[in-house]
């Protein structure tokens, strides 16, 4: 091969660095200039500053003032006992005026909590709703998460004491805002279905640690169930 060849062949060779390098060397490198904006989007746009005149208004300010009776958003709930299950600085122990005790509330509170809730905590709330024995199924026949990521059991709701002593206001707020794991429901199920569930699960609860002494002087075992 002739020695021309070689001695371009190197020079090409190092023309081809020649790119990288000031590319790194740009990228390594700040600089003072705004970057270009091939497609401008909103990056650029017209708009007033603070305190600055503004021409469209009669009083030509720019910053308004709020708008009379205007409420803040998020602000709205007043009232602490039916959108935060709260009473008197404590969790409530009833229901909110606005959700009567009756057995059209718990029925549709069955309804819901079955929709619901009872894919995980079970239509008894004994902790074992289909989502959670396939969970708890693949956890056990799987070392490490599944799918990256990992499952703990579902509450018993009707028997683990850490729940049945929970007020029903404290229930709500669990249903609304979630718990450790367990994602809330605030912007899924409207707060009087909320507060029906809450009252379902209580009744659950009661239901599975009743006192003979619950039971009406005179009712026979079979009117009682």
């Amino acid at each position: 091969m002739p020695r021309s060849f070689i001695y371009v062949g190197l020079i090409l060779l190092l023309c081809l660095l020649v790119p990288p390098a000031v590319i790194a060397r740009v990228r390594a490198t700040p600089n003072p200039n705004p970057p270009i904006h091939l497609i401008q989007d909103m990056d650029f746009q017209s708009k007033f500053k603070t305190q600055a005149v503004n021409p469209l208004f009669a009083d030509r300010r720019t910053m308004r003032p709020p708008v009379e009776n205007a409420v803040a958003r998020g602000e709205t709930y007043v009232d602490a006992l039916l959108y935060e299950g709260v009473s008197n600085g404590g969790w409530a122990t009833a229901l909110p005026p606005q959700v009567p005790l009756t057995l059209a509330t718990l029925k549709r509170g069955q309804e819901r909590y079955n929709i619901y809730c009872s894919v995980c905590h079970g239509e008894t709330g004994n902790g074992d709703g289909l989502v959670n024995e396939k969970a708890m199924e693949l956890v056990a026949n799987t070392n490490g998460p599944v799918n990256g990521t990992v499952w703990v059991q579902a509450k018993n709701l009707v028997h683990d004491e850490t729940v049945t002593v929970q007020p029903v206001g404290q229930v709500f707020s669990t249903i609304t805002h979630g718990i450790r794991n367990m994602a809330g429901y605030g912007s899924q199920i409207p707060v009087e279905d909320r507060w029906a569930i809450a009252a379902y699960v209580k009744t659950l609860q009661r239901s599975q640690n009743a006192r003979p002494s619950d039971v009406p002087a005179g009712t026979t075992l079979a009117e009682a169930k």
